[in-house]
């Protein structure tokens, strides 16, 4: 399906194409001027650049530009986190310092659940036939213990060669803080192996903690030789359709890069989609002028969370894929990456709907993606799904779905929903008890993902986006007691254009650890300003004569403790005056972290981290806009109200009709081609000067 909107005024003129791969759909995105193209096509599992491909053929007819005529393509994928979870990475083995290869294996020896005698933990991804330690050893300050044995490496790749082994991870103890035994390692299997591929982990995840790191490193040559060759074979087929512009990848970290960079470190993409959301909704915030935001990104697969302060999505250093239990924390494979921080829930609208063995209505995690997808798709699917629940509602008009491009099929949504075989088979009840389990499930997550930050969510305003956020927000809102929700312009593919506000980045971190009452400034600005170098190089490959900002973070704890915090440092050559400087920067992200007073003890840094990037997207100011006058609405259709278990008389609009100041009374749905807009009867809606939907809930009473 394929819509057509205004950008707005703060939009930069030239063509630009914007690309998300996501579980369900592939969404498009071409910016021409200040005009938005834009299309939705079902992903295609066996070839992901096909869909790809034909929407940007898609856009650029209907557009009418040429392909030497677009400046830009950024592309987020799903590559990455889909082979790591379903297993699908190319003979991968590990090489690393005797006595360690089954660090992979014994993790963190914490449980994620410790009542569970059953419980499973994730499997390496190397099986422990092909991890094999070799004499060497470095100290934990860099000096070396016991030299590299070369012929124990040599025999390895002997092995390995006889084995098939296409990719091979190399991360010996210590190496962060020496990396010499990994480079001479690498340079023995280069020469031995040729062909293969090879992933440090003093150039994938130069830090501390062994577990982290060998996995980090690990999961990057497992899928790297993958990676490659699709990011190549893709770069290989826009030129030949006539694109001479760059492509860039979408980060995990909010950022972009090149090609070569990402192909890699491939590991850094497994939450580029996401990451781009953010973005969007970080700058839609700024549009709107407000601060606090929870962005709600519902797509066909799952819902994404996250939390936005003073423009800024929060971000992490740790992210876990392939959790053996989707949603507990600690049963996935730990990635050391910057990513931004998140909660991810199965609550998509292809989430199945099921009857579990208490005979309970439950839906999710999995889902029905594109293939087959939900029963109303007609593509071979049988079990309910969101989709069907909202399509039984009356949310979803079958004959302008994705456009009219995907015939619904509302019947068998409805004979889907009755054969779960409860509650007597009504299918609208059912759809109801699906409606509102994905709301509670997708609110009670953002209420822990917010206390666990330490935050609270009434007070802020919500930005829905992705394909089914719309149709859910104002419930959603009404169970955090938000008040104020805003749908953007082209929300059906915010990660997308996300993509296209996000700015070329690059992230960099080392671990070297240093108490701040005896820092040796000369060791540590040599460190700090040797990543700054490597990080601006990157940056300009990308973003060639663009201006850079540059921010520093320390990560520092009380000695003795466990887990340390991040703080930011002066972006400069750091001198004795600034001691002071930096334990007081540390003692207030302490007391904003734990809520207490700092302690008399000395302060250890352990993880300095430097980013450099081209200058964030700001928005242009825009016209004050009110709502000032009610839209004559002639067309109503039922609709079914969870709340109140009712079919309601809802006013029916499309968005494309609706004017700055122009406001619609709820019930309503306001209709695009990407996505349908549903305003509670709690709700108004009205449209602002940006083309965004804000629905504000009524004064009760």
């Amino acid at each position: 399906m394929t819509s057509t909107t205004d950008r707005g005024p703060s939009a930069p003129k030239g063509a630009r194409i914007g690309a998300d791969i996501g579980g369900t759909f592939t969404d498009i995105v071409l910016e021409v001027g200040d005009r938005r193209h834009s299309t939705k096509l079902l992903t295609t599992y066996d070839a992901p650049e096909r869909a790809l491909l034909d929407g940007v053929r898609l856009l650029l007819d209907e557009a009418g530009v040429a392909p030497a005529e677009v400046s830009l393509v950024v592309h987020g994928t799903t590559l990455a986190t889909n082979a790591l979870i379903e297993r699908r990475g190319v003979p991968t083995a590990l090489l690393t310092t005797d006595g360690f290869r089954d660090v992979l294996a014994l993790g963190s020896e914490s449980r994620f659940d410790q009542y569970d005698i059953g419980m499973e933990k994730p499997q390496p991804l190397v099986p422990r036939r092909l991890r094999v330690g070799v004499a060497e050893r470095m100290d934990a300050r860099g000096q070396v213990l016991v030299p590299l044995d070369g012929d124990a490496v040599r025999a390895a790749a002997a092995e390995w060669r006889e084995q098939g082994i296409r990719s091979v991870a190399i991360a010996f103890l210590h190496s962060y803080a020496n990396d010499s035994h990994e480079r001479r390692a690498a340079e023995i299997l280069a020469a031995e192996m040729p062909g293969v591929s090879l992933s440090l982990s003093s150039e994938v995840s130069p830090e501390m903690r062994e577990y982290e790191r060998f996995s980090t490193t690990v999961a990057n040559a497992y899928v790297q030789p993958l990676v490659d060759a699709y990011l190549h074979r893709l770069d290989e087929k826009l030129k030949a359709m006539g694109f001479g512009c760059p492509l860039y990848l979408m980060l995990s970290s909010g950022g972009l890069t090149t090609v070569d960079a990402a192909a890699r470190y491939p590991v850094r993409l497994v939450e580029s989609g996401p990451a781009g959301g953010a973005i969007f909704a970080a700058s839609v915030a700024a549009e709107r002028g407000v601060g606090q935001v929870v962005a709600l990104d519902v797509g066909g697969t799952t819902a994404k969370i996250c939390l936005i302060n003073d423009g800024m999505p929060q971000t992490s250093q740790v992210f876990e894929v392939g959790r053996a239990h989707r949603f507990r924390k600690g049963s996935g494979l730990p990635l050391r990456i910057p990513v931004v921080e998140m909660v991810e829930i199965g609550a998509g609208g292809g989430s199945i709907a099921s009857v579990d063995n208490a005979g309970r209505l439950a839906v999710g995690p999995h889902s029905a993606g594109s293939e087959p997808g939900p029963a109303a798709y007609g593509r071979g699917g049988t079990r309910p799904t969101v989709t069907d629940a909202d399509i039984t509602l009356g949310r979803i008009d079958p004959s302008r779905f994705a456009g009219g491009k995907v015939t619904l099929n509302a019947g068998a949504s409805h004979d889907a929903l009755a054969a779960l075989g409860i509650w007597d088979g009504k299918a609208e009840t059912l759809a109801i008890g699906v409606s509102e389990i994905v709301d509670e499930t997708m609110a009670s997550a953002a209420r822990v993902h917010a206390v666990e930050q330490g935050m609270t969510l009434d007070d802020r305003s919500l930005i829905a986006f992705g394909g089914a956020a719309p149709l859910h927000a104002a419930r959603f809102a009404e169970k955090l007691g938000i008040r104020e929700v805003i749908i953007p312009s082209g929300a059906g593919v915010g990660s997308a254009i996300g993509f296209l506000r996000a700015p070329v980045s690059y992230e960099m971190a080392r671990s070297l650890t240093l108490r701040l009452d005896q820092l040796d400034l000369d060791r540590l600005n040599s460190l700090l300003d040797g990543m700054t170098a490597e990080a601006r190089a990157l940056v300009e490959a990308g973003a060639p004569g663009a201006a850079q900002v540059e921010r520093r973070t320390c990560l520092a704890r009380y000695k003795g403790q466990g887990y340390e915090i991040p703080f930011e440092i002066p972006a400069r050559t750091l001198v004795p005056e600034d001691v002071d400087l930096l334990r007081a920067a540390f003692e207030t992200a302490y007391r904003t972290q734990y809520g207490g007073v700092t302690l008399d003890l000395p302060i250890e840094a352990l993880t300095w981290r430097v980013t450099v990037g081209s200058p964030a997207w700001k928005p242009k100011d825009t016209a004050v806009v009110t709502a000032t006058r009610d839209l004559e609405v002639t067309e109503r259709r039922p609709v079914i109200d969870p709340d109140s278990g009712a079919a309601l008389p809802f006013a029916l609009v499309r968005r494309e009709v609706l004017r700055p100041g122009d406001r619609v009374r709820g019930p309503a749905l306001i209709t695009e081609r990407e996505t349908t807009t549903v305003v509670s009867p709690r709700f108004d809606a009205w449209m602002d000067a940006n083309g965004y939907l804000i629905l504000t809930r009524r004064e009760e009473g």
